[in-house]
């Protein structure tokens, strides 16, 4: 669907459509024309206008439907929808507006989170051809790439990505992140990050039943409690998972995962911000 033929949609037809709000989409374009305003005009001009780009590109995200087809209905070559996408991915993460605070932002003392809630979140990928133990996820029974998730309860903002191969524990790809809380920064995580209170004494885990025992009464409920406040970083999961290209199975090179996965939280960011 052409950008002019969007302009129909009521705004909840168009978040439908696209993944985001119109106003998000408008400030994307205007990133684009930004960049585009500083660049030489040589060559043939581009088939596709600026809005028409950002549409494709998202339509890729969201959709996740092949270059072929969505050429064919751009009525363009897949070279061409290929070089949009990976044009529009590059302009919006270098102009800084759609970055992340990252893990540096955890520990100054005016940006810290008050409580901040950590999880790992898996893509499925193809079997690659070599090296396949390393992407092997036990828990998933197939090849991933893992996404660890660091958010602000009070905002729900995404502070910090991190990504990993399928088969690294959850705990230890936290450790190789270098990822660290502040001390007044009150942490919650599931039972995949055991040992994490040698790292960050401000934890929260939920309690494991003992080997031939049972919780008591009071150990249930603070589990519930914890899992009640920890549902948080599931829902902005779901939220994230809407564009198809993180929740189905990711069929592109892996270097460029971690960019997208970064690029389409920062749009998640600015959304939140927007809705405050």
């Amino acid at each position: 669907m052409r950008y002019e033929q969007t302009k129909k949609l009521s705004n909840r037809q168009f978040k439908r459509l696209v993944g985001v709000q119109r106003r998000t989409f408008d400030e994307m374009v205007k990133v684009l024309e930004h960049t585009t305003s500083f660049k030489q005009t040589r060559g043939y001009p581009n088939k596709l206008g600026l809005e028409d780009q950002a549409l494709v590109c998202l339509q890729y995200w969201r959709e996740y439907r092949t270059y072929f087809h969505i050429a064919s209905d751009w009525q363009v070559s897949e070279s061409t929808v290929c070089r949009i996408v990976h044009w529009v991915e590059s302009t919006l993460i270098s102009s800084g507006k759609f970055r992340l605070g990252g893990k540096k932002s955890l520990l100054i003392s005016s940006q810290k989170p008050k409580t901040a809630v950590m999880d790992v979140t898996e893509s499925q990928i193809e079997r690659p051809k070599h090296g396949q133990k390393r992407f092997y996820s036990g828990k998933q029974k197939r090849h991933t790439l893992k996404s660890q998730l660091i958010i602000d309860l009070t905002t729900q903002e995404i502070r910090c990505i991190v990504n990993g191969s399928g088969r690294k524990h959850d705990y230890k790809l936290f450790v190789e992140s270098k990822v660290r809380f502040h001390s007044e920064t009150e942490s919650l995580e599931d039972s995949g990050y055991q040992g994490i209170s040698k790292l960050h004494t401000n934890s929260h885990l939920p309690q494991k039943k003992p080997k031939g025992g049972k919780l008591t009464k009071e150990q249930k409920q603070s589990n519930r409690a914890l899992a009640s406040r920890r549902v948080v970083i599931e829902h902005v999961n779901r939220r994230l998972k809407v564009f198809r290209i993180l929740s189905q199975r990711y069929r592109n090179r892996r270097k460029r995962f971690g960019l997208r996965c970064h690029l389409i939280a920062g749009i998640y960011n600015y959304e939140v911000q927007k809705e405050a």
